[in-house]
């Protein structure tokens, strides 16, 4: 299968292309029209692919390093090769700017590599006994079948985070997407099968999400879910994880803050405060959700930022030229509004956007600046999936770190300063699990990810994201 020229999809379970009676349709948030429908499966057909990645484990578990890594470089290669048709089917099912979704596919493709070469150095290591006659060793061993639950505001790349790692490990998958951006999920299960992956070692199963993460929980082939989404669904999954202790990756909502110092080179802050908060139209978990400015440059760099977001074009995102697209879906249009209108009413004040673009059938939403916002404002307090930049000022550095700190949250958080001492408070004192310097755009497939507080437990990608997937194993030896 080679573009997206169908419209109807199934799950890929034990190496087959699976389709029920029961579908869904898949909207393409620019038009608000379906475009295509997807098959689900019920808990039996669950069951059964979780024994069938049972089956698969020893085999997959034997086999070196090296020959997994072979396998995840095969699996590059093919979305390397259909990374413009794959692109196309982000942007229809997510709405981001097809250059954006471009770079979502070279990002997958750079994390399948990354972990590839990064599953031949898991070390283990050999400790001196206190005890003459002794050895001690400890291994590492593959912790075994993965249930992947993943997102929609950067389906591909944020599903490869969880199956490339895994599966390096030696551990099998079965990822579960986001209903909302399912083909995404599919043409990675292409690749996946192109690349001749065993069959029971990376399946697709599209279906409720209850029910998959119910049985991910309560059936003990699931050794370890990893998932990305809301902290309200993470706290869910971790009273159902009590149950059985079964262990989680979660990476869980943020409220990123911004803190623009006035050493900073003003013309790079702008820059990169615009890609932290405005790339995937603000839907992201380590967008910019709340800029505080110190107050000798609030002016002047409200007015370039202003400046910068009135130019940003908007639309559908297979045109040319467009730097946001629309918002997933209504629900998540209306919530933007209502938060522009509360922060109204808490005596921000709207100086761009602020609505919606009614000459576009989709779910659009101007890119929008308020300035003067109050902390207790609901943008300041809770994570904005949109793209509304609220803007606030401070006085001193240790202002700014309190009010960035005050939040139950901790994914990310973003400073611009050229202060060489304040780089080092900052890493010291903020509370997030990772931390741009004049950088907007801070993940890399070699550093680890994840969040603190209640942004998550655990990290994804770097060399603790292949370890989240085994587990360490001492073996004492007597009598020699």
């Amino acid at each position: 299968m080679e573009t997206r020229t169908k419209s109807s999809y199934g799950s890929y379970l034990s190496g087959q292309w699976v389709k029920t009676e029961n579908e869904f349709e898949v909207v393409n948030p620019a038009t608000a029209q379906p475009f295509a429908r997807v098959s689900t499966i019920d808990n039996s057909q669950l069951k059964d692919a979780l024994s069938a990645a049972k089956d698969a484990l020893p085999a997959w578990r034997a086999m070196t390093a090296k020959d997994r890594g072979l396998l995840l470089h095969r699996v590059a290669d093919e979305i390397a090769r259909r990374k413009a048709e794959i692109a196309r089917t982000i942007t229809l099912e997510n709405g981001k700017p097809l250059a954006q979704s471009e770079g979502e596919v070279a990002m997958a493709e750079d994390h399948l590599r990354w972990f590839a070469e990064e599953g031949r150095r898991v070390y283990g290591r050999i400790i001196p006994p206190q005890v003459h006659g002794k050895r001690h060793l400890i291994v590492k061993t593959p912790i075994g079948t993965v249930g992947a639950i993943a997102p929609w505001n950067f389906p591909l790349v944020l599903s490869v985070r969880k199956v490339a790692p895994a599966m390096a490990a030696g551990c099998p998958v079965i990822l579960k997407p986001a209903t909302q951006t399912p083909l995404s999920a599919v043409a990675l299960a292409e690749c996946m099968e192109a690349a001749g992956i065993p069959g029971g070692v990376f399946q697709l199963a599209i279906g409720n999400a209850v029910m998959i993460s119910e049985e991910f929980l309560s059936n003990e082939i699931c050794r370890k879910i990893s998932f990305t989404g809301s902290t309200r669904v993470g706290q869910e999954l971790i009273r159902g994880a009590a149950k059985t202790i079964k262990p989680l990756c979660l990476e869980l909502g943020g409220l990123a803050p911004v803190l623009i110092f006035e050493d900073c080179d003003l013309d790079k802050a702008v820059q990169e405060t615009i890609i932290a908060k405005f790339r995937n139209t603000g839907q992201s978990c380590i967008a910019a959700n709340r800029i505080y400015v110190q107050k000798t440059i609030y002016k002047e760099f409200l007015e370039r930022f202003t400046d910068a977001v009135e130019k940003l074009k908007v639309g559908p995102g297979l045109e040319a030229g467009m730097d946001l697209g629309p918002m997933i879906n209504q629900n998540a249009l209306d919530g933007a509004l209502s938060q522009i209108e509360d922060a109204v009413k808490k005596g921000g004040r709207v100086i761009a956007g602020g609505e919606r673009l009614k000459d576009l059938p989709g779910f659009f939403l101007k890119p929008t600046v308020i300035e003067g916002v109050s902390d207790d404002a609901l943008c300041m307090c809770e994570e904005t999936f949109a793209p509304i930049a609220p803007v606030s000022s401070f006085d001193t550095e240790e202002e700014a770190i309190r009010r960035a700190n005050d939040t139950p949250y901790g994914l990310s958080a973003y400073a611009m300063t050229r202060d060489i001492g304040r780089m080092f408070r900052l890493s010291e004192q903020m509370e997030a699990g990772t931390l741009g310097i004049n950088d907007g755009s801070p993940s890399t497939s070699q550093s680890p990810f994840g969040g603190v507080k209640q942004s998550g437990w655990g990290r994804e990608l770097g060399v603790e994201g292949l370890e989240a997937f085994l587990e360490t194993k001492h073996v004492s030896i007597g009598g020699g």
